[in-house]
């Protein structure tokens, strides 16, 4: 079984961003060597988020503006965690858009349907935060 571990490592300027780490992951599947497996993407902060969907301007914006709805960054006092520090709201976000994705891997490309493409979701930046990947497979 062929295997490849990174951790990737970013710096994110604003508080929230969508960023496309797509070509980095098909990069290190070609790297591993492996033909048939999985990839598994995986945020390792407990506000941000790794997601599969339309690369599209619209509905990165249309996530935007629903999240905020849904778990509204202001006022901080809505919130008990906030008496700790001021991110309740991402936490709550990352908890609706997901940790993680799993991708298969066939004839060593990602296995994904035409319009799908691999997103981390930052909800609290301004800061370094890492992503991990990890490829298993023959």
């Amino acid at each position: 079984m062929k295997h490849l571990t990174k951790e990737i490592w970013m710096n994110i300027p604003k508080r929230r961003a969508i960023v496309s780490i797509h070509q980095e992951v098909e990069r290190l599947v070609k790297d591993s060597g492996v033909q048939h497996g999985f990839v598994l993407c995986s945020a390792m902060h407990i506000t941000a988020s790794v997601f599969i969907n339309d690369n599209e301007s619209g509905l990165h914006h249309d996530y935007e503006v629903w999240l905020e709805k849904l778990a509204p960054e202001k006022p901080h006092s809505q919130y008990q965690h906030n008496g700790f520090e001021d991110n309740a709201d991402a936490h709550l976000k990352r908890q609706i858009m997901g940790r993680e994705v799993v991708v298969a891997i066939t004839d060593g490309q990602l296995h994904l349907g035409p319009w799908e493409h691999i997103f981390y979701y930052e909800f609290d930046g301004n800061r370094k935060k890492r992503l991990l990947v990890k490829i298993i497979g023959e």
